[in-house]
């Protein structure tokens, strides 16, 4: 058996969902998702879905704020609720960071991010639980917070099947169909074949092995994150996302009034197979969320920790996404997010369909070229001019 299509994305997480969505918005919707088992059922759902534009890299934070748009519009794009609470984001820093701070910020405000730096009189009237004594600056993002990676996905998934997108679930991917240098295609593992003008590979943790094979080497480590669920032991009340670039932590609210912990120190990573990873948080990183949490957040009085899990980022050289054609004719890539990927969905989204249907990039903000998978090879990889002493990667 065998089907055509203009695309074939393979993969049906949060990067393939956007990529299906904002093909059909430019009106290209003879296109099949195929996901070998349900939408966004891989990583998207580990997500810790943190909302902020603070990068460095000016293509990424806007990026991140044509998310953060699509995000406030949600309403009215998608007609429902994909889990965006605008909390606010809040970044602080030790003395050694504050000239990055500021410059980082400066860089931002230049694409459209809005963002300012507050004092410590301030913070404190957002989050009157923590001490605040090594902090030296802070930034604020008021539209940043927080959202939910596996609902908007769907959202994606469900709005680009409206236009007419076939998003096909149970649909293994087993290998590209080739003519020479050409992709025409993919073949499935049932001994069908879909055969395509273009096909864009959104495999996330799987990219490697899957491209490998057809000499296409795209550099991802898969790295092992763990997330801790805390109750605070008091009523939290409407606190922002906080991002703490001293003891390198990001906590963020739950609806329920838990605390998401999660760890900004990334010197000493744990590589992993995704398929087949412990899927909680280890003994030692109860203790580092203890350690880190109790200093922080003195006031949490009656701390508990309610649960843990885990999943994989799917880490490049630069910690930057690969967004990109392949270097064969009619195949894309769109993975290697590094932890970035939830918060600038929608973006890559759009990047895919603009390499897609024109070849370049539509928004002089976000350069193509930022994002070619060339630039491993080139030796020009992507980094913030603006470092931060510990946290250079995320940032």
């Amino acid at each position: 058996m065998s089907e055509t299509a203009d695309v074939v994305i393979v993969g049906g997480g949060i990067e393939g969902c956007a990529a299906a969505w904002a093909l059909s918005q430019r009106g290209i919707t003879d296109v099949v998702v195929a996901e070998r088992n349900t939408v966004a059922s891989g990583m998207t759902g580990k997500s810790s879905g943190i909302v902020r534009c603070h990068y460095g890299v000016s293509s990424l934070a806007a990026m991140a704020t044509v998310g953060l748009e699509v995000f406030e519009k949600a309403e009215e794009i998608f007609g429902g609720d994909i889990g965006f609470r605008q909390t606010g984001y809040v970044v602080g820093v030790g003395e050694p960071n504050v000239d990055s701070l500021r410059r980082s910020m400066t860089a931002q405000r230049a694409v459209g991010v809005q963002t300012e730096e507050i004092d410590a009189t301030e913070v404190a009237r957002l989050w009157p639980f923590a001490d605040l004594s090594p902090f030296a600056a802070f930034g604020w993002e008021a539209r940043g917070g927080y959202g939910d990676a596996y609902q908007t996905a769907q959202a994606f998934a469900v709005a680009a099947r409206a236009a007419g997108v076939r998003i096909r679930q149970g649909a293994t991917v087993t290998g590209l169909l080739t003519d020479g240098d050409t992709v025409t295609g993919v073949q499935l593992a049932d001994g069908s074949r879909i055969s395509a003008g273009n096909v864009v590979v959104a495999t996330g943790v799987w990219t490697s092995p899957f491209l490998g094979p057809y000499g296409i080497d795209v550099p991802i480590r898969v790295v092992r994150e763990q997330i801790v669920m805390i109750s605070p032991g008091v009523e939290l009340g409407p606190v922002p996302v906080f991002s703490d670039l001293v003891s390198l932590q990001y906590v963020r609210p739950e609806l329920g009034g838990d605390v998401l912990f999660g760890n900004s120190d990334l010197s000493d990573v744990v590589t992993a197979d995704p398929d087949d990873y412990l899927n909680r948080a280890t003994e030692d990183f109860i203790d580092l969320t203890v350690d880190k949490v109790g200093t922080r957040f003195p006031g949490f009085t009656e701390a508990a920790i309610t649960t843990s899990y885990a999943g994989c980022y799917d880490v490049t050289p630069d910690w930057n996404p690969v967004i990109s054609a392949s270097g064969r004719d009619g195949l894309f890539v769109a993975a290697g997010f590094s932890g970035h990927g939830f918060k600038i969905a929608p973006a890559v989204g759009r990047l895919v369909a603009d390499l897609v249907v024109d070849g370049r990039s539509s928004d002089p903000r976000i350069p193509e070229t930022d994002f070619r998978l060339s630039r491993f090879a080139q030796g020009e990889l992507l980094k913030s001019p603006y470092p931060y002493v510990g946290a250079g990667q995320m940032r």
